[in-house]
Order: structure tokens, then C-alpha cells, then sequence
């Protein structure tokens, strides 16, 4: 039987989150990675777009090359 997951991105103010769930709804890896915010104001707060896509890839390759590593094995 092939094994199924779910991956999940939680994309929050200060972070990317990847997290791969097995077929009971365990987590089986997670990876996290903060990326800067910018005050170019008192009270206002920004991001760049281009360092979230990019925390965003990089938190998807940790969990899944996890995945894989254990695949082969």
C-alpha cells in the first residue's frame, strides 16, 4: 500500500511553517523559518515578498527531503 501525506503551509507574520501529516493525522516532520519584517514608520510594519517565497521553499525542501532521506533507506 503507498503511503499518503498531507502537507500543510502556515504562513504567519514572522514565519513559514511546513508540516507533513501521515495518513492518522500525525505530524510526522515540521520545519520552520522566520523571515525580517521592516518598520519604515512608527506602527507600520513590512515584508518582502521574495524572502517569504523564499522561506517558503526552503521550509517545503526540509520537510520533504526528510521524507525522502527515509524513503530510501
Amino acid at each position: 500500500m503507498t503511503e499518503k501525506y498531507i502537507l500543510s503551509i502556515d504562513q504567519g507574520t514572522t514565519s513559514s511553517r511546513a508540516i507533513l501529516f501521515d495518513q492518522e493525522g500525525k505530524i510526522f516532520h515540521t520545519a520552520q523559518q522566520e523571515f525580517p519584517q521592516y518598520f519604515p514608520k512608527p506602527g507600520w510594519v513590512e515584508h518582502n515578498a521574495h524572502e517569504i517565497w523564499s522561506s517558503v521553499l526552503a521550509v517545503l525542501a526540509r520537510v520533504l527531503s526528510k521524507k525522502i532521506l527515509l524513503l530510501i533507506k
